[in-house]
């Protein structure tokens, strides 16, 4: 059996300081693997091992010893426990650099996304991509392999994403560091990098990921009657975003993807049934009076089953990338529209495609049932549902409020 053991060099470099290195000895013989990182000899604790507390920066030389020693005594024990034991020591010491050499992040990553090319995935590429190259720009990130991302890495990542010239909100920072943890995750059950150099975590000096809460602000059931009202046979463009945003509201905020890429195939009698794009869970809807009368509005320009309904994907080819292009340009445009609408209506919430769903929560409040509503979001476990109407149940603290001012 091999044994290891941190020590210091007694050959200093240029500047008079000492390599820190791990000493593998094996049948009597001796070899060293050097960590990178040089100190005056005055600040190495040679009984205990361990930089002193004399050095500005210990603690970090020690923790970052620590797990490479973790790191190569997990090598060692794979490599004795193979059918063929090795016993030369250079041998060993070479089975260990190539187990422990360094990935790079961005050729993992590229690989990430090619696997999702494969499998269709294209909104989850159209929302990564962006992360990566965002990962990219950071000046400390430029050769960035899964051993150089540490706590102390990804703090100076998260500065740099909140300094001003970056005016980048807090959940696209929790964005960013989702992915890096996810693709970690999978090189580290791939075996590519020691479990114990993982930066994310609970304990200290770790970094923990807090997903921000965002502020829901929908309709109220009379805005959307304002809106449901509004003349707005002037312009046939807003007259088509309304439609548009009420189909979503009608369904249950069904989203713009959805929404969009509805086909005639997808109404059967009384009743909408379709797929839902983010989890792909299945959903039938009553046809409402209301939206019965905007299909009606657009079933003259049906020629087949397969026709979508509204206009925006009209041109649109098979191709999934094509469809998501025109999905996310189609979006945009309402969106562009809607706040016209919303000046006209005299709204001043900030009107958008992905409001209709915040609306119908809104409004739906506490006077339907959860379990109702989870059938209705098509959430697969009631903790979301409660979660996302929490944002929209006002009546407790409203009452509070009352009772303490006495009005």
């Amino acid at each position: 059996m091999a044994t290891i053991q941190v020590t210091l060099r007694k050959k200093k470099n240029k500047a008079g300081l000492y390599p820190i290195c791990i000493r593998i000895t094996k049948n009597r013989k001796c070899t060293f693997m050097y960590l990178g990182q040089y100190i005056d000899k005055q600040n190495w604790d040679a009984e205990k091992y361990r930089v002193k507390k004399t050095h500005p920066n210990y603690k970090r030389l020690n923790n970052f010893i620590l797990a490479k020693l973790a790191e190569i005594n997990k090598s060692l024990l794979d490599i004795e426990s193979d059918n063929s034991p090795i016993t030369q020591i250079e041998e060993i010491k070479s089975k260990i650099q190539n187990r422990n050499k360094n990935h790079s992040f961005y050729e993992f990553a590229e690989s990430h996304l090619q696997e999702l090319e494969r499998n269709k995935k294209y909104s989850r590429i159209n929302a990564e991509r962006p992360l990566l190259n965002r990962i990219k720009r950071y000046p400390k990130a430029k050769n960035l392999t899964f051993e150089a991302i540490t706590p102390q890495f990804l703090r100076g990542f998260i500065s740099y994403l909140r300094s001003s010239k970056n005016n980048i909100g807090e959940r696209t920072i929790v964005n960013n560091l989702i992915f890096i943890r996810t693709l970690y995750n999978r090189a580290t059950h791939q075996n590519l990098i020691s479990k114990d150099l993982y930066p994310f975590g609970n304990s200290e000096g770790k970094i923990k990921i807090r997903i921000p809460k965002s502020i829901k602000i929908g309709l109220t059931a009379e805005e959307i009657t304002i809106m449901e009202n509004l003349d707005l046979s002037d312009d046939p463009k807003q007259h088509h975003t309304r439609n548009v945003f009420l189909f979503s509201f009608y369904l249950a905020g069904m989203r713009v993807a959805d929404a969009l890429t509805m086909k005639w195939a997808n109404v059967q009698g009384e009743r909408i049934y379709y797929t839902m794009s983010k989890n792909h869970k299945n959903l039938s809807l009553k046809i409402h009076n209301k939206l019965q009368k905007i299909l009606d509005e657009y079933r003259p320009n049906k020629t087949s089953e397969k026709d979508y309904i509204f206009p925006e994907l009209k041109n649109a080819t098979t191709d999934p990338k094509d469809i998501l292009r025109l999905t996310k340009t189609g979006n945009k445009r309402l969106n562009r529209n809607l706040r016209q609408i919303a000046h006209r209506a005299n709204i001043t919430k900030k009107l958008s495609m992905h409001v209709a769903r915040h609306s119908f929560g809104n409004i739906s409040g506490d006077r339907i049932p959860l379990q109702v509503l989870q059938k209705l979001y098509n959430h697969s476990d009631i903790k979301t549902t409660i979660e996302y109407q929490q944002n929209f149940i006002n009546k407790d603290l409203d009452e509070a409020l009352d009772l303490v001012i006495g009005l």
